[in-house]
Order: structure tokens, then sequence, then C-alpha cells
């Protein structure tokens, strides 16, 4: 017998009903498991430490970050700066904390130039001077007091224990020590190489004074790091060495929440780093670009040569256009708009290289790369959700360490333009747009980013100075073209920033084969010699219609990913 229109009509509503519920049930499922993936096993299990005495991803996320600064020296500490891109799952809330450093109030542009106008060699990169106020202890407290569950006493706990009584040295430690002891004072050299020569391989790294700051941070709050005894020890240090840090560019500190970025690619939703940071604009615009082009179709050689050309033009723009928000104006909506991207397709032959020299912007007036600075994610059982990195610029930073206080200084002035068409340390150049001047905080690439789907989330960032931005792109073409956390975090890179006029690369990314056709069709070429390749990606992903959660460490790093299963 055939249905009424009555009980075909009821049908039909309740399996409309039963597909919103499934949609609404996909797109809601929590995640099964915590996850933080980080460069050191002891910062991931510092976060884990903290999700299991009741905190969220934001109280982990203070955790990691200051063990970090203990467990990893080379890379980031107190005496940095950080990015915290942050989602808050109760209200979909998305923002940046930005705790980059700021430059003195004595800072002016001429402060590394001789009496010529050329840069002193070292003088940005070496000692006291070269160092930007920090940001990262302001950054802690304010995401523990305004985001997190814990007090911040108890989420620095893990990173107190880990200074005051030692974790094992490590290869990668050690060789980075070997290699910049030259530049670091007395101070540091007694923490790092206490009888006068390099540690062996497990011997306890204790540092007894920078368990004491973290603990006045602990206490007092922000005012234990930028006030009282602790900075009076930082300005003792700093002046007597040369440095021009006063009591007030401390004491005057302050973060600052920013938008994030938001653009999209095909499905995808990208949200990252604004300005001060040039990743996001990067990151957005080449996806923008990329929409022109049937990736998927091409061969080997024409994947490379179109990823090689966007990178290049973005990079273009990131010489031309970007600085700190706060002092200049920044063309956001014509950087970030789909018709720029259609403009910036148009010189590019899908056959032949794009000589740098023949797109307009800044050139360079003369002609290192890094893999210091630290990324880390965070996802909770909520979907609260962390991608963090955070940076004193080179190894050690700039190798001086306050006496008293076991911070080692960064040394992000070097990431300002000290004058127009000189390249930094990691040889990209930049506009009097990011000149340096009191209180401006001095461009960046990390790019902490989160991608989502309806269907998915991933987390995502790595250290790496000026390949940051191509790494993280190009893993989030990976992630979008169905490769999982592991895949994303070890596959083969390559890099272009517009000068120098080259594709760095590992070469396990092309054959020799494709090495010769992209040279024939204009490009130069050179393999990356840093052992294990460059960068340390960490990524947790999740999947909303499972709630699945991965995650995974760049296999070129040491880090391991730890898991929060109540």
């Amino acid at each position: 017998m055939r249905p009424t229109f009555r009980v075909f009509a009821w049908r039909v509503a309740i399996t409309s009903v039963a597909l919103c519920l499934a949609v609404a049930a996909r797109a809601n499922v929590l995640p099964n498991r915590g996850a933080i993936a980080s460069a050191h096993p002891l910062a991931s299990e510092a976060g884990v430490e903290i999700l299991e005495h009741g905190g969220n991803a934001f109280d982990a996320a203070v955790a990691v970050s200051a063990a970090l600064g203990v467990v990893e020296p080379y890379g980031s500490g107190l005496g940095g700066g950080v990015f915290f891109l942050l989602h808050r799952a109760s209200d979909e809330h998305d923002i940046m904390i930005d705790g980059r450093e700021v430059a003195p109030g004595a800072a002016h542009e001429e402060m590394y130039l001789d009496g010529d106008g050329n840069p002193v060699p070292g003088a940005s990169l070496n000692g006291p001077l070269a160092a930007g106020i920090p940001g990262l202890p302001a950054a802690l407290v304010h995401l523990a007091e305004n985001y997190g569950r814990l007090p911040l006493s108890e989420s620095l706990q893990p990173a107190i224990r880990y200074a005051e009584e030692g974790f094992p040295a490590y290869q990668w430690h050690l060789s980075r020590v070997e290699q910049r002891a030259h530049i670091m004072n007395d101070t540091a050299l007694e923490v790092f190489l206490p009888t006068g020569n390099l540690p062996s391989e497990g011997s306890l790294i204790r540092q007894p004074d920078l368990g004491e700051t973290l603990r006045a941070l602990a206490s007092e709050g922000r005012d234990g790091f930028y006030r009282g005894v602790v900075a009076q020890k930082l300005l003792d240090g700093a002046q007597s060495d040369g440095g021009v840090w006063s009591a007030k560019d401390l004491a005057d500190y302050r973060i600052i929440e920013r938008e994030p970025l938001v653009g999209t690619y095909k499905e995808v939703t990208i949200v990252s780093a604004p300005p001060p940071s040039a990743g996001g604009v990067g990151l957005i615009n080449m996806f923008n670009m990329l929409t022109g082009f049937d990736l998927p179709g091409a061969d080997r050689v024409t994947r490379t040569h179109l990823l090689v050309e966007i990178m290049r033009r973005a990079f273009r723009d990131r010489t031309q256009y970007l600085g700190d928000p706060d002092f200049i104006d920044i063309p956001l909506a014509m950087l970030l708009h789909p018709f720029y991207a259609a403009g910036q397709r148009a010189n590019l032959r899908i056959d032949q290289a794009t000589p740098s020299t023949s797109l307009q912007g800044i050139q360079p007036a003369n002609t290192a790369n890094g893999n210091q600075t630290s990324h880390f994610s965070v996802l909770d059982m909520d979907g609260n959700i962390v991608a963090a990195t955070q940076s004193i610029n080179f190894s050690y930073g700039s190798g001086y360490m306050a006496p008293g206080t076991g911070v080692l200084l960064n040394n992000e002035m070097d990431d300002f333009s000290k004058k127009p068409g000189v390249s930094n340390g990691y040889q990209l150049l930049s506009s009097a747009a990011n000149s340096i001047q009191p209180g401006k905080r001095m461009l960046s690439s990390m790019t902490p980013t989160i991608l989502k789907t309806d269907d998915g989330v991933a987390i995502l960032g790595s250290p790496g100075g000026s390949q940051i931005i191509t790494m993280v792109f190009l893993a989030g073409v990976a992630w979008i073209e169905g490769a999982d956390a592991m895949e994303m975090a070890s596959r083969p890179r390559f890099h272009h920033q517009y000068f120098p006029d080259r594709i760095l690369f590992e070469t396990a990314s092309l054959s020799t084969d494709e090495q010769v056709h992209l040279e024939s069709m204009g490009h130069t070429l050179t393999p990356n010699r840093r052992t294990g390749g460059n960068g340390n990606l960490q990524i947790v992903t999740w999947d909303r219609r499972t709630g699945s959660v991965e995650a995974a460490s760049d296999p070129r790093g040491i880090g391991e990913p730890r898991f929060f299963e109540p």
C-alpha cells in the first residue's frame, strides 16, 4: 500500500531532522583526548601534568612555554618574546596574544651603523645592545589570568622544577653550546660550561638563578620580572655591558591582544598571526595565489616551480610593506585580497623562473638560516586550542645572561631593518617600514596557525627563521591534500624568500633530474647542508567527525608529542 502524502511528509521531516542532528553531532564531536606537540619531551610532559591537574589548554600552554625556556635554552626563554594564537571553544573566540619584544626607549635608526653609515658587524647580534625588551613573561601572566583555570604559580611549577633540579644535557643542546660559546658572557658560560669544558651527554644542567626568577614571576606576576629585584638585576647587567635598557622600558612593557588574520582556500579557513608577524599575511597571500593553479594535476617539477614562484612574490611583499602596525599603515586589505593575488599571478610563467630583480620592490644593497625559536601546539578535550611560537632569535639569543637572573637576553633587534637594502642574519631584506624606533616591535616570521574545515582542525607552526612561513605553507598544503600529522611534519622541504634568489632545498625534496629541470627553467638551487634539515614543526590534528586526535613532532628534532587521556 502506498503511503499517504501526510505519512510521506512526516517521513521526510523525520529524515531531515535526523540529517541535521547528524551534521550537528559531526560538527560537535569533542576531542577524544588532549594533545601537546612540542620540541622537547619534558616540555610536552609539563603540559600534560597541568591538564591532569585540571588546567585547560591555556594553562598547559603556560607550562609548556616556560618549560621550553628551561630545557631548550637555545630556542626561547623569559628573555625573549612569543605569539600565542588562541581558540576558545566556549564562544568560538580567536585571538592572538602579541608578546613580541619592543625596542628600548634609547633605540634609534643608526644605533648599529658606523660613522660611514655601514652596519657594525655583530652589533645587532651579540651582547645586551642587541636585545629588545622581553615580552614572554608578560604574555605568560596575561594568558594565565585571562584564559586559564589555574593560578600562574601552579602552571609554572614544572619549569621551576626543571630549572632547579636540572635536565639531562642532550646532543642538540651541546652542539649549539659549542657553536655559540664564543659569544657568551661569563655568567652564561658558568651555566652551560660549568667546568670550562663541554658537559657530557646526560649530565644535569641546573639553572638555580632561572629557578628563582621563575619563582618571582609565579608569586608576584608581571612585577616579579618587570619591576623589583629581578628587573634591577636585568638593568644592572645590561647597562654595565653596553645595553641601553631603562627601568621605564621594563615597567612600560605591555602585551597586545590582536585579531588574527583569517583567509580561505577552497573549503579551508586559515587563521594565522597578524603583523608584527609577517607570517599570516604571507601564508594567506600564498594560498590566494595558489587558487589560480591546478596543483594536484601538476607534475613534480611544475608543482615545485609554482610553489617557489608563489613564495618569491609573498616574500617580496614582506620586504616592501610589513612592520609594526602600531607605527605604520599596512595595506592589509590589498595584500589579502584575491584580486591582488590574481595580479601577482599575472607575470608568473608556468615554464620559466621570474628573476627577483625583475619584481618591483626593495633590492639588496649586499648579499644564515636558523633553527632557533620554538613552536608548540596544544588541544584540550573541550576543543580549546593554542598555537604558540616563541623565540630569542639566534641560538642562545645575544649570548648575554644577566648576572643573578638566569635569563638569556634575546638578539631580536637584528630583525629590524638597520638600513634599507641591508639583510639581517637570516638574509631577509626589509624596508623603512621595519626601521628601528623606540617602543616599536620588530617584524617577525613566526607563524602560529590554525587550519579549519567542517571536518577537521590542524594546529601547527615551526622555528626556522625566514623559512618558518614556507614550512607552514607546505605543511598546510599537505594537510589539505590529505596528509596526516606525521606526514606533514616529515615531508621534505624547499624554500624561496625573494632574496637571495635561490631555492634552498632538502635533498630528499628534489631528485637529480628534477633539479636539472628546474635549473633549465632559470632557477638557482642550493642544497640545505644543515644536519637533519631545517625546521621543527609541531602539529596536532583533530578529526571533528570522529573526535580522533593525532599529534606529531618533526623527526628532524628531538621533540615528542604527549597525550592526556583521563
